[in-house]
């Protein structure tokens, strides 16, 4: 198991980087506010077709599904949820299928944290329902 939850709360979205690579001024904040949405638009939909592809023994499938949202978020900073997806990632990979309730429910938990931190940064910098282009 993995110690993630250790990880400090500012590791649940952090979008400073992004921030200082685009520019802090409003066009910055602009290109950043693109990206987060993009990147949370599909919100918990991904989780769940990897829940259901475990249920239905496609392992393969949800390892595939959790990585593609894990690199989506991980440029959010979002370093909880990268921990807690990649532990169950190995679990899966690994066939250590005791594990998996818990570390799924741990990924759920920790990616609706990130939708609502992103949610209340956009919320904060031209709406969350600001235009996507």
């Amino acid at each position: 198991m993995s110690n993630y939850g250790s990880a400090s709360d500012e590791a649940v979205f952090c979008v400073d980087k992004l921030l200082e690579l685009m520019g802090k001024d409003e066009q910055g904040v602009d290109g950043v506010s693109k990206i987060v949405r993009r990147s949370i638009g599909p919100g918990i939909d991904p989780l769940n077709l990897a829940g259901e592809a475990i249920r239905d023994a496609r392992l393969t499938e949800a390892c595939r599904i959790l990585h593609n949202q894990r690199s989506a978020l991980s440029g959010l900073g979002a370093k909880r949820f990268v921990a807690a997806s990649l532990a169950l990632e190995l679990a899966l990979h690994e066939s250590r299928l005791m594990e998996v309730p818990v570390l799924f429910a741990a990924v759920e938990g920790e990616l609706k944290l990130v939708l609502e931190h992103a949610g209340a940064w956009l919320d904060r910098h031209n709406g969350r329902n600001a235009s996507r282009f």
